[in-house]
């Protein structure tokens, strides 16, 4: 019965005191409701105390699972392979893959089937995102920059050949490449 209640809060995710207020129950309570609707398959955890409806989970567009992953983690954003992929820059498509810089630790969560990754960079690089909606995401040419810097600490690795280099701005690239170490100014110089 309080389920169909927990059903009616018109959240796309929510906390414990959001859970025991849709519930009419203590935050103590929520708390252990919240435990056996997760282990019940009926809520799924983000992270500590921020729970979305399992029901949701497979409907729910990319753009969505994007603010969870700003939300599980925080800081970061949305770069790399899935932010080229979302500007279709890149013919490489990632199912159920998206990728996030942080300030933090690096860690890989995965939500029914999803995995979040994140890949912790220096302060210094943590620049040129927007805010799309809900969600913080890399500008095209950052996603790529990103992907060139972690490639030259051999700690990701980039299909190039899927990239479409004519879709982006080759001087904003330039511009934002001075703000990274040389070999990444290199690695832009040779796609010109």
């Amino acid at each position: 019965m309080k389920i169909l209640r927990l059903k009616n809060i018109d959240k796309n995710y929510f906390h414990l005191r959001d859970l025991a207020q849709g519930l009419n129950i203590s935050l103590p309570s929520a708390k252990v409701a919240a435990s056996r609707y997760v282990k019940a398959g009926l809520l799924l955890r983000l992270k500590r105390n921020l729970y979305v409806l399992s029901e949701k989970w497979p409907y729910l567009p990319k753009e969505r699972k994007f603010q969870f992953a700003g939300l599980i983690q925080s800081p970061s954003y949305i770069s790399l392979l899935t932010a080229l992929s979302y500007y279709e820059i890149s013919t490489q498509i990632q199912q159920d893959f998206i990728e996030s810089v942080c300030l933090k630790r690096s860690k890989r969560v995965t939500v029914q089937g999803t995995v979040f990754q994140y890949i912790k960079i220096k302060k210094e690089l943590f620049f040129s995102f927007v805010r799309k909606e809900t969600f913080f995401i890399a500008e095209p040419e950052k996603a790529l920059l990103d992907a060139f810097y972690l490639m030259s600490l051999q700690r990701y690795t980039l299909d190039v050949d899927a990239v479409d280099f004519e879709r982006l701005d080759f001087q904003k690239l330039k511009q934002l490449a001075a703000q990274y170490p040389s070999n990444v100014q290199k690695t832009v110089a040779g796609y010109e």
